[in-house]
């Protein structure tokens, strides 16, 4: 085996291993109440709430640092698990088994990733510097409101956010991001608040629908469909760690982006599978559909910021430049992994074949990240040579 295709399988073991991340529920739920969150669409979310909340960042916050720290700052998880802030807890043993689950995950990497990953994790447990911070500003944030806008929400869960608001971790809003935290008491107070942060959190709160759009592929264990947002999430994973393989330089700040916001116009259009036939009638329509949701959605945020977003997910569509070609590329290759692992999901309900798969997910895989689709291919190949006729 080359150096390269040792590297790529240490990659694909780690980014394999973070799927489990989908299965750690959280005590808090999705907006609509259906259902908890789990933590990898919770990163996911975060780390739009970072974006969408970079204006009030201090100026000396790298977001794209915070976004990073916020995809990955949950993953030990996987084997620590989630604990409620409301629990009868014992933290320092939980963050003792952090500390473990992070040594074991992160070393699943090719050594220099695994040792620049691990230290941003640690920066981020610190909470010494000032993009750790800010990233653990965002993190206290989110349930917060996910809370308190959500309609059916049991009382206890609010008072969880009164006591974490009055006296618990979140309590350092009141200086650190005082925005939020008076909208938040606002809330809590049964008013409306108008304030700058009606707009930001009118986008948030819409995107948390992408938690209910359920796509053809399952989670790697085959135990259910995943959801556009945990995907959003693992393929940002995915970019991020395998972006030395991209087909030329990519700015991974815009990338990370693209991949973040592609998927949200799902929430009205809803997901296509990508070995679904369909007429170009069809075709045209879900464009139509696309671009429709884009100018609704993108349209609750302050107009600039709205226009912005617009144009990272134009520019996605596109694919055009190099970051999106690569994104793209990203995109197609994450169902494929997930396949393989479930014993051929979607594969085997849309009959796909090795030359289907070629013709629709291999090319755009090659012209973003050819090494990465010549690694992916020899690995599928024998599943399809054993389980299909074509």
């Amino acid at each position: 085996m080359t150096d390269q295709s040792t590297r790529l399988a240490s990659q694909f073991r780690f980014l394999l291993e973070a799927d489990k991340l989908r299965r750690v529920e959280r005590q808090n739920l999705i907006l609509d109440g259906s259902r908890c969150e789990n933590s990898a669409e919770h990163s996911w979310h975060l780390a739009v709430y970072a974006l969408v909340l970079a204006p009030f960042a201090p100026a000396d916050v790298s977001v794209e640092r915070v976004v990073q720290m916020l995809l990955l700052h949950d993953l030990v998880e996987i084997d620590a698990g989630d604990h409620p802030i409301d629990g009868d807890v014992d933290w320092e043993a939980v963050a003792s088994a952090e500390a473990v689950a992070a040594t074991r995950l992160f070393s699943l990497l090719p050594a220099d990733q695994s040792a620049f990953l691990h230290g941003l994790w640690r920066e981020f447990e610190a909470s010494q510097t000032p993009d750790a911070q800010w990233a653990k500003r965002i993190d206290h944030c989110q349930p917060i409101f996910q809370t308190l806008y959500n309609e059916d929400v049991p009382a206890a869960h609010i008072e969880v956010v009164r006591g974490n608001l009055f006296g618990g971790r979140a309590a350092a809003l009141q200086d650190a991001f005082p925005e939020v935290f008076h909208h938040a008491v606002a809330c809590l107070e049964g008013l409306q608040p108008q304030d700058a942060l009606t707009a930001p959190l009118s986008f948030l709160n819409e995107v948390d629908g992408l938690k209910t759009v359920l796509r053809a592929t399952t989670l790697a264990d085959g135990s259910r469909r995943e959801n556009s947002a945990e995907h959003s999430w693992h393929i940002m994973l995915y970019a991020w760690v395998l972006a030395q393989h991209s087909h030329a330089p990519v700015d991974m700040a815009r990338v990370l982006q693209m991949l973040m916001l592609h998927d949200i116009v799902e929430i009205d259009a809803g997901d296509v599978p990508i070995h679904a036939t369909l007429s170009e009638a069809e075709q045209a329509a879900i464009a139509a559909n696309e671009q429709a949701a884009a100018e609704r959605i993108f349209g609750l945020l302050p107009a600039a910021q709205g226009e912005v977003f617009h144009r990272i997910w134009t520019e996605f569509e596109a694919a055009e430049s190099p970051e999106a070609i690569y994104a793209k590329a990203i995109d197609r290759v994450q169902p494929v992994l997930l396949n393989l692992m479930s014993g051929g999901g979607s594969w085997r309900a849309y009959n796909v074949t090795l030359e289907q798969l070629e013709a629709r997910v291999g090319h755009k895989v090659a012209r973003g990240a050819p090494v990465v689709w010549d690694h992916v291919r020899a690995a599928v190949a024998p599943w399809f040579a054993e389980n299909t006729s074509a």
